[in-house]
């Protein structure tokens, strides 16, 4: 089926049926219903190719997100497409598996694509990614976290004060002896800034307490690395009363493992998680964690990512949407 087709089909011109698909705004309802049901009954598939060298827009945005499986950053997808399609807008959707290198290649392989748009979680990046983001010309927002050398917008919090809060949570519990577990692999700049929030503020807290910090080496973010960095913790640090794990995965597998060993959570050992995953109020017991606005960064994204698309002007927006401690009986 052609163009030509459906304009025969629906008694209009063929540039009336163009007009309709490109510029809706422009054509009557009568008209554009007449079209449309012409689209539907003959089964016509427009040639976007050729539409979008036309109007130098593919109506696309990609996203490079850490993990397709994580709810938190399906939350955020789920906000950002919800924001995007309603103009008309499509996803293109990568994961890294926390990989520097791996953002780089999906970098590259989507500006390819040539999207009007980019949101991508985290704000560093290789520097070739750095070059090929900035060098794209196009309006880029960085998720999640906070930089003072955006490559564009950014819409998320901070990590380092999140631990930071948490910490001081824990101290306000009665908790004398935290550790801190997880990942701290180069690709997940999330969980270093974690860290140095954690060492900070034990510094500060806990003056004369030694600073444990476990690496759970070359585990990947699952459940597994979890309960190998609670046996680590427990035979390298027994003095240990609370457990801050840099992502909600990690605790979760050391809870469940707790439950099989018969570990008392919080009586022998409180565990806190990062990031409000669906799990966390699932467990027994359920997980203390920070909860990050997922959903409300992909819905923010979207808009800054709209506006920017749709105006002529390069202003670039900083939003610091923050967290919140969600206290559950974990610790």
């Amino acid at each position: 089926m052609t163009l030509t087709d459906v304009a025969q089909h629906a008694g209009v011109s063929p540039q009336t049926v163009s007009r309709s698909l490109r510029s809706p705004e422009l054509v009557s309802d009568s008209t554009r219903e007449r079209v449309r049901a012409s689209i539907a009954s003959t089964g016509y598939v427009p040639n976007l190719a050729a539409r979008n060298l036309a109007s130098n827009r593919s109506m696309t945005v990609a996203a490079i997100i850490p993990s397709i499986s994580a709810s938190v950053f399906a939350d955020a997808v789920h906000g950002l497409d919800h924001e995007l399609s309603s103009h008309g807008y499509q996803l293109f959707i990568g994961s890294t598996d926390y990989s520097a290198d791996r953002e780089e290649e999906l970098v590259r392989a989507l500006l390819g694509r040539r999207p009007d748009g980019m949101f991508i979680v985290g704000t560093e990046h290789t520097a070739k990614a750095n070059q090929l983001l900035k060098e794209a010309r196009i309006p880029v927002v960085e998720a999640w976290s906070l930089t003072d050398s955006p490559i564009h917008s950014q819409v998320g919090f901070s990590n380092r004060e999140a631990v930071r809060s948490l910490v001081q949570y824990g101290h306000a519990q009665g908790y004398r002896h935290p550790t801190f577990a997880g990942s701290l692999q180069p690709g997940d700049a999330r969980a270093i800034e974690r860290r140095r929030g954690f060492e900070a503020s034990v510094r500060a807290i806990y003056p004369n307490e030694a600073i444990r910090v476990l690496d759970s080496g070359n585990h990947g973010a699952d459940m597994d690395a979890g309960v190998a960095l609670l046996d680590r913790v427990l035979s390298e640090h027994p003095e240990t009363d609370l457990i801050v794990f840099s992502s909600d995965i990690f605790a979760a597998g050391a809870l469940l493992e707790c439950a099989r060993r018969r570990i008392s959570v919080p009586g022998d050992i409180a565990v806190m998680g990062f990031g409000d995953f669906e799990i966390a109020a699932h467990t027994v017991p359920r997980l203390t964690t920070v909860a990050a606005p997922s959903h409300d960064i992909g819905t923010r994204a979207g808009r800054v990512l709209l506006e920017s698309m749709h105006s002529a002007s390069e202003s670039t927006q900083e939003i610091d949407l923050g967290f919140t401690i969600v206290a559950r009986e974990s610790a």
